[in-house]
């Protein structure tokens, strides 16, 4: 079922290709690329969510994560997420509780992937490295849900990048702390054992309170950097801009 999704990705990972095969697939990427940054150039700077899409309404992460998106968009950030069900719904909504402005980075899979209606834009997008830079590109702050190993890899790949100082010192807030606990137990070991430092583990806030979770981002992304949360209007019909709101 995957090749008949996007078959040319997994045809790059079986090794050289032809000369032309390889431009033509670095094109494709480079198109997908354009494409989302021109798409998402008026939305401001952004809290990404990241989280399941498993999760349905009833749910208690569900309602944590709609509940403190609801918190952040009211700071002013625009909420970005990977556009589909779940956790990423539930963020998406809880920014248009309160007229937030509600991004997504939807991902074309087999199953479960679909944009969710709480959505003022979005892209659709074939590569998940293509999707996981749009989703960074713009935030300031990340918040890290209940989810499986895609919301493992994107918390890690961004936790990763501020280590390094490849990205800016951005916050990142881990909720669900019971859901969660032998993720902290494991990192607590990578820094016991050396292979992180003691102070890496400033970078991370574990914590389920809505309040200290903005409070943190308050703190570490607008005031740490003295943004200013507004979004540009003016756009540029001929490179395929549109203004938000």
């Amino acid at each position: 079922m995957n090749k008949d999704i996007h078959p040319e990705e997994k045809q790059f990972l079986d090794g050289p290709r032809s000369r032309w095969s390889e431009l033509k697939y670095a094109f494709s990427v480079f198109h997908q690329l354009i494409v989302g940054l021109r798409k998402l150039h008026f939305i401001g700077p952004c809290v990404t969510v990241f989280g399941s899409a498993r999760f349905k309404e009833d749910h208690a992460y569900y309602k944590l994560t709609r509940e403190v998106s609801s918190k952040i968009a009211d700071l002013g950030f625009a909420i970005m997420t990977g556009g589909g069900p779940g956790i990423m719904e539930a963020a998406n909504r809880g920014a248009k509780d309160v007229d937030g402005l509600s991004i997504g980075c939807n991902i074309v899979l087999p199953k479960e992937q679909f944009h969710n209606i709480y959505l003022d834009t979005f892209v659709t997008l074939d590569y998940f490295f293509v999707r996981k830079e749009l989703l960074r590109k713009y935030s300031f702050a990340f918040v890290v849900m209940p989810g499986g190993f895609g919301t493992l890899d994107e918390f890690f790949e961004a936790l990763t990048l501020v280590q390094t100082h490849k990205t800016e010192k951005f916050p990142i807030v881990i909720m669900g702390v019971d859901f969660h606990k032998s993720l902290i137990a494991h990192i607590l070991k990578m820094a016991q054992e050396q292979t992180i430092n003691q102070e890496d583990l400033q970078l991370i806030l574990f914590t389920d309170s809505v309040d200290e979770a903005v409070d943190h981002i308050q703190k570490f992304s607008i005031d740490a950097f003295s943004l200013k949360l507004k979004r540009a209007k003016k756009a540029m019909w001929i490179l395929g801009e549109t203004p938000l709101k």
